[in-house]
């Protein structure tokens, strides 16, 4: 019988590496309480802590698609295994209306969300994470948008201007 995955152990992995990554996605609004459902993680991390992150979830069999040099060209991989892992790595990136997102100022402004006392996961401001959900049309990130904005304007989570 195959061991269920430890999502506690994959965070604690990826917070002791050293990688500067933060975690985007709807994985990030579910640990905001927001709710939604997902079945993958995805990260937006720098370009040059691709491989510090590939050796902290290596123990989770997790595999990259690309090489890390691949990778820097491209701004994305994913990370596959029993669990999927979508990983950004573009410095900056577009949302559709043309406002440039940078990695290096979202990680400049990051928090952090202790999921005990020994393991935290970092992750974007609510401006920062609706910024990320503009980078794609979909319907569910226009729902995840309003959402996100109900929880800034209503004053939880340390809403951010």
């Amino acid at each position: 019988m195959e061991a269920a995955f430890d999502e506690l152990a994959f965070f604690a992995a990826i917070d002791r590496c050293g990688a500067r990554a933060v975690l985007i996605g709807r994985r990030c609004l579910v640990l905001l309480g927001l709710p939604v459902l997902t079945s993958d993680y995805d990260f937006w991390a720098h370009p040059e802590d691709a491989e510090k992150l590939n050796g902290a979830v290596a123990r989770f069999d997790l595999v990259p698609n690309r090489s890390p040099e691949e990778a820097r060209r491209v701004g994305r991989y994913v990370l596959e295994g029993d669990e999927r892992v979508d990983v950004l790595i573009a410095r900056s990136v577009s949302t559709v209306d043309g406002a440039r997102v940078a990695f290096d100022e979202v990680w400049a402004r990051h928090r952090e969300v202790w999921l005990d006392d020994h393991v935290r996961v970092r992750i974007p401001t609510l401006d920062d994470l609706i910024a990320t959900k503009r980078f794609g049309s979909r319907p569910k990130d226009a729902e995840d948008i309003r959402q996100l904005e109900l929880l800034r304007d209503g004053g939880e989570g340390g809403g951010e201007s």
